[in-house]
């Protein structure tokens, strides 16, 4: 019988400590919402994120495949101090290179297969291009914090896992601005609808 109350405490420690990470995650709220333009093709690809958000920011470690002479995924959203593995999946060989302010590097022409890690430490907006291939470009907007997402074709995000308080919501886009300012104020384990309009910069 006593060798069986190590396991016996563990498995029951165990149960405890999963309940209160699921209580936690279930606290948060979700904010699951849309772009809205009358430019519809620019819908996608659009990253919307929250500002002055005071939580542990946790980096992430996500990769862009340089695939049929292009950058995919186009956008990638990322919070301060993550990584990124650049793979080249052509047959031909590619370099990555940005002289954007936020981060300026210049990966050499790598193989095919080769992952390139490169490490964002300053929150901004980085345009990625190819020397080889100067019609390639890709964008990586660097966060100050892990609530963001890159919005799917038809406009579509959402943000999950977010502590309950109001927030400002900033949005970039390639191509449009955002009309006016969006607040957001999401409540414990509830989902918040939010419609951001956005207009050509050249407008």
């Amino acid at each position: 019988m006593m060798k069986s109350a190590p396991w016996f405490i563990k498995t029951a420690l165990f149960i405890t400590s999963f309940g209160f990470i699921a209580s936690n995650a279930y606290c948060n709220g979700t904010i699951m919402g849309t772009i809205e333009t009358d430019l519809v093709k620019y819908k996608g690809d659009a990253v919307v994120y929250l500002v002055d958000v005071n939580e542990p920011v946790i980096p992430q470690h996500k990769t862009i495949d340089q695939k049929s002479l292009t950058f995919v995924p186009k956008v990638t959203t990322i919070p301060v101090g993550s990584t990124v593995d650049f793979t080249n999946n052509d047959r031909v060989y590619h370099n990555v290179n940005s002289t954007s302010e936020s981060k300026k590097f210049s990966l050499d022409t790598y193989d095919p297969g080769v992952p390139k890690p490169i490490t964002f430490n300053k929150p901004g907006v980085v345009h990625l291009l190819c020397k080889v291939h100067p019609e390639m470009s890709g964008w990586v907007v660097v966060t100050e914090n892990q609530y963001a997402a890159v919005t799917e074709h038809d406009g579509k995000f959402t943000i999950s896992n977010v502590p309950a308080g109001t927030y400002h919501i900033a949005t970039w886009n390639e191509k449009l601005k955002v009309k006016g300012q969006t607040t957001v104020t999401v409540a414990e384990g509830q989902t918040v609808p939010v419609v951001i309009k956005l207009s050509d910069t050249t407008s």
